[in-house]
């Protein structure tokens, strides 16, 4: 069976080695390029084809919010874990707008980079790192009226979904606080990204945030 594929966008050369180093000890990971900037990160995500990009914030030539912005417009497009180097960085907010499935610190341990390859590759998303916790401390205090707007526009089992989802859980363990199959949780999941309008899980769930359907905090 075919691994998943993975891109690095970073432009420190030891850091690339590293995480090569680590990505590529596990039977089904690969890193099958690198690139040193955002654009080139971009036009090797178009050539390339991989299953997940590892996309640095901070790049020359073209930072990781817009090459993330282009890399998630591609036709099939790669999921894209961004990585950053401070624990609260707005930019990293800003990519995740922009079509990250999630994001990481860099000195992460290795077991945590591994398992959000893992599973935004099966379709979750990275949301429970602490950085993600405390910028979405940042989005607590002002309900956004566009997100309230779109929460409503959900029906009650989308809601417990969508509430379950931004505290964090996947998909096999919303089915059994449910008492429903996988299945039915997948399907939900992709009614709720439809009726928000958004990209992927993260998204939804800074929707959720910005909608006070759910605050920092909460269990």
């Amino acid at each position: 069976m075919t691994g998943v594929r993975v891109l690095l966008v970073e432009d420190q050369e030891l850091v690339r080695t590293g995480l090569r180093m680590v990505v590529d000890s596990q039977p089904d990971l690969t890193v099958v390029g690198e690139a040193a900037d955002g654009l080139a990160g971009v036009r090797e995500a178009r050539r390339l084809r991989p299953d997940v990009v590892l996309m640095d914030v901070r790049m020359p030539v073209l930072d990781g919010i817009e090459a993330t912005r282009r890399v998630v417009a591609l036709p099939g497009p790669p999921k894209v874990v961004v990585l950053t180097t401070y624990d609260l960085d707005e930019h990293a907010l800003a990519a995740i707008r922009a079509g990250a499935a999630g994001f990481l610190l860099k000195d992460a341990p290795a077991e945590d980079l591994l398992r959000a390859l893992r599973a935004v590759h099966a379709g979750d998303a990275v949301i429970a790192a602490s950085t993600t916790r405390r910028l979405l401390d940042h989005l607590a205090p002002a309900l956004d009226p566009a997100a309230v707007q779109a929460v409503a526009a959900l029906t009650g089992r989308e809601r417990e979904v969508l509430v379950a989802m931004a505290r964090g859980r996947p998909n096999a363990e919303i089915a059994a606080l449910l008492s429903v199959a996988e299945g039915t949780v997948k399907t939900h999941v992709g009614n709720i990204l439809a009726k928000l309008h958004v990209r992927n899980r993260v998204q939804a769930v800074v929707t959720a945030y910005e909608a006070g359907l759910v605050r920092p905090g909460d269990r």
